[in-house]
């Protein structure tokens, strides 16, 4: 029978070719995989048409490996086609009885594996281990898109990892570090958060992303107080509309319910009743939202518009 795979064979110049997801085959499987493994990582899916969690899987894994930026490779190999293939593999140990199987090579061994359509999130992870085992890492910008991308889809455990992974990779990145104490607060790890803050390099303490984490802790640790109370803060305020200290903590809760509307027209009410109370205490408390959710946000500049409309008209 003819060798189709053998690791100890060496790899030629140019094997490892150009794209970073291709199909795979009995004659392809050595330069593909084997020798291409030699320069990068590289992921052999193995699947079929008829499995229902492949289907869930490839997608996955190609969206992972496209944001790898060229650090790692993907091969699919269709299973029902590639019998001969599948067989010497399987005599060489690799559990292919099932699919999805995927399997890690790396300087022409087997590194890693795993079965099974797991989520996104824990495939981003299985690469990340697999390129920190063959010492490379994804490109700053990719893992800061794929930490973002994590956070809008409420996945702050994975958000954590990879923003982590990014200060690690740019020790002075302050985006990264912010990402890190934001991803911790989420998770409630308020202290935590505080002291990955403290603990930033010199060069990026003041950064703008810094300062903005910073006014986001304290408005979360406040908000989680004055939401219990928001109930005492309307009534204070119906018995004294002049109750500005009341008002900021009623927008302090509101914001911490995810009103951040309401937030703004709360403190916006104590500016146009009073704007110099407590040494502009609510005009500074805007600021600090606006900081918290960043500039960009869309009650950011909707409120920014609002204050600069009354203190300007």
């Amino acid at each position: 029978m003819e060798v189709l795979f053998d690791p100890a064979r060496q790899a030629g110049p140019g094997a490892a070719g150009d794209d970073v997801i291709k199909d795979g085959d009995q004659k392809t499987f050595m330069q593909d995989v084997v020798q291409a493994s030699r320069e990068v990582p590289v992921l052999v899916d193995f699947w079929a048409t008829w499995c229902g969690p492949c289907k869930t899987l490839t997608p996955a894994l190609e969206k992972v490996v496209r944001a790898a930026g060229g650090r790692v490779r993907l091969v699919k190999v269709d299973i029902d086609k590639n019998r001969q293939l599948v067989a010497q593999l399987t005599q060489m140990g690799l559990p292919l009885q099932s699919v999805p199987t995927v399997v890690a090579f790396w300087q022409g061994q087997i590194l890693d594996l795993f079965q099974g359509a797991l989520p996104e999130s824990e495939v981003k992870r299985f690469i990340e281990g697999l390129l920190k085992a063959a010492g490379g890492q994804m490109p700053g910008a990719d893992l800061l898109a794929e930490a973002e991308a994590a956070v809008a889809q409420g996945d702050h455990a994975a958000a954590l990892e990879l923003y982590g992974a990014l200060a690690q990779q740019e020790p002075e990145n302050a985006k990264a570090f912010a990402g890190v104490a934001r991803a911790l607060l989420a998770l409630g790890e308020d202290e935590q958060a505080k002291a990955v803050l403290d603990n930033v390099p010199d060069k990026i303490k003041e950064a703008a992303e810094i300062a903005a984490a910073r006014s986001a802790i304290e408005i979360e640790v406040e908000g989680r107080r004055a939401r219990e109370m928001r109930a005492e803060f309307e009534g204070r305020i119906a018995a004294d509309p002049d109750d500005h200290a009341a008002r900021i903590e009623l927008a302090t809760a509101l914001n911490a319910a995810g009103d951040r509307d309401g937030a703004v027209d709360a403190l916006m009410e104590a500016i146009r009743r009073d704007r110099a109370w407590n040494e502009e205490a609510a005009r500074k408390q805007l600021l600090k939202f606006f900081e918290a959710w960043g500039f960009d946000d869309p009650a950011s500049k909707a409120g920014r518009r609002k204050l600069s409309t009354l203190l300007f008209s």
